[in-house]
């Protein structure tokens, strides 16, 4: 039997929260920055927990507005700063429900500017060193803030089950019409290939090298669920289970 870690964002305000969490390895729960709200991150862990759930801060830009999805201009400290109150705001409702988070992700923006900018990306470490835990960072390969926080922190290599990918590891913009890939099938195909031979299926159908040892499968995308159950069907038929805690 081989496993595959799932993540999922939740804690979004979306409607398959409790639907999607008996399905996934971990979640990563909005912390308030794009998403998020005292209410929805304590029902959001309460629901991890009795689902055993990896639970996840997943901060991003301070802006609601734009649901994290576009770059902040903002000065390094008052960045910093916001971030290590949104992990701060989660880990403290965590710990009183007697959890324990588990890694950081960051959300949307953040996450494509960490990955290419190396101010940013130093902002997001120096935020998480700032807890004694050095909770593990969910980041794509080959990026800036994997490499910067090689000795630090350790680093989660992450793949996008339902994007798809440029040649330099860069997902499609979601501008484009084929960022998003929606049909289960076909979700199916782009994580198998991933997962059991290190390989991912670009959008110009050329193969880069996957070392992602956890999958994103979005919580937004409308048949998200179906999405899911399909997949853990089709992967208990080559004897691959979702990995639980």
């Amino acid at each position: 039997m081989k496993y595959i870690h799932i993540n999922c964002d939740l804690g979004e305000g979306g409607e398959y929260d409790a639907q999607l969490m008996p399905l996934i390895s971990a979640c990563n729960i909005a912390c308030g920055g794009h998403a998020g709200t005292v209410e929805s991150m304590h029902d959001t862990v309460v629901l991890a927990m009795e689902n055993n759930v990896e639970m996840g801060a997943h901060p991003s830009y301070p802006d609601k507005e734009n649901f994290g999805r576009k770059t902040l201009a903002m000065t390094p400290e008052n960045l910093q700063q916001s971030l290590v109150a949104q992990i701060l705001s989660l880990k403290q409702i965590a710990e009183a429900e007697g959890g324990k988070l588990t890694h950081i992700k960051p959300h949307g923006a953040l996450y494509n500017d960490a990955a290419i900018d190396e101010k940013v990306a130093q902002i997001v470490i120096d935020s998480v060193l700032e807890f004694e835990d050095k909770f593990p960072i969910y980041a794509p390969q080959n990026s800036m803030i994997s490499r910067l926080a090689g000795g630090k922190i350790e680093v989660v290599f992450e793949a996008f089950a339902d994007r798809n990918y440029e040649e330099n590891y860069q997902l499609v913009s979601r501008d484009k019409p084929n960022a998003l890939i929606t049909k289960k099938e076909a979700v199916f195909q782009h994580l198998f290939l991933m997962f059991t031979e290190g390989k991912i299926r670009c959008e110009n159908q050329r193969n880069i090298h996957c070392n992602a040892s956890t999958f994103c499968l979005h919580s937004d995308t409308s048949n998200a669920v179906e999405i899911l159950k399909y997949l853990q069907q089709r992967f208990r038929k080559k004897n691959i289970e979702i990995l639980r805690q």
